[in-house]
């Protein structure tokens, strides 16, 4: 292949990968924030149109954001938002549990370095003055440095298997560490469930640092379902659930399937 062929080669598949993530993110925004509803599918000739990429890009976020659980995949062809019960949520948040359990589990037993712990008690202890204050930017930073505890100890797990396994998982709205925290910002009960899960990150980091493999996983499994309480106030307050990111696509019933 000429020189110059394969620069435009290259340039068109830099433009395409571009033009994919612009895509993808922009979609995933509107599913979430409820432009479109739960059910309705999502027709290729708007949506280029829309969002300003050409079919194959947006073919590929399409496929990602089914591969995600955002969407699925229609039997003639094409895909429909998603609809999630509150048993879905459920589910998501306990498979989460499962899984981080087990990188705790492996954090543990395969040896965290002790720049590894240093990391993670630094992470804490900028959490720990948060989880006392009840103004709306503690909960903005406490969301950040979460998730950076969350992801620190599953680098720790050494398991880029088990990494895959959870991004599938957490891809959810509802699945993520932090995913009910910002939407119960002003409730007093949620400043409670925040103390808790700090002490259950001292557990952690305990857990790990002295190579007790068990108690990591069982802390971390604990600690999962603080999510569930999270869920639980959310679905009691309409007001609030109305503000959450996905919450269009959520069908509120007992015992409702959404598949």
């Amino acid at each position: 292949m000429a020189p110059s062929a394969r620069v435009k080669r290259s340039r068109t598949t830099r433009a395409n990968r571009t033009q994919t993530t612009r895509a993808l993110l922009r979609l995933r925004e509107l599913i979430l924030s409820g432009e479109f509803a739960a059910g309705e599918r999502m027709s290729e000739l708007p949506l280029v149109e829309r969002l300003g990429v050409s079919r194959s890009p947006l073919r590929l976020a399409l496929a990602t954001l089914e591969h995600e659980g955002l969407l699925r995949g229609l039997n003639g062809g094409g895909y429909a938002v998603r609809e999630f019960t509150a048993a879905d949520i459920h589910d998501a948040i306990e498979l989460r549990g499962v899984l981080e359990g087990t990188a705790a589990r492996f954090a543990a037993e395969r040896g965290a370095t002790r720049r590894d712990i240093r990391a993670l008690r630094a992470i804490n202890d900028a959490i720990e003055p948060l989880v006392r204050r009840a103004d709306y930017e503690s909960f903005e930073l406490y969301v950040d440095l979460n998730e950076r505890f969350h992801a620190r100890l599953l680098k720790v797990a050494g398991s880029p298997l088990l990494e895959r396994a959870l991004e599938g998982i957490v891809s959810l709205p509802f699945a993520g560490p932090s995913a009910f925290v910002l939407t119960e910002a002003e409730l007093p009960e949620s400043r409670q469930i925040l103390v808790v899960a700090h002490r259950h990150h001292l557990g952690l980091v305990e857990a790990v640092e002295r190579r007790e493999g068990a108690r990591a996983e069982s802390l971390a499994r604990e600690h999962a379902r603080i999510a569930l309480t999270n869920l639980e106030i959310v679905l009691r307050h309409a007001d609030i659930r109305e503000r959450m990111p996905g919450a269009s696509l959520i069908r509120m019933g007992r015992g409702a399937d959404a598949r």
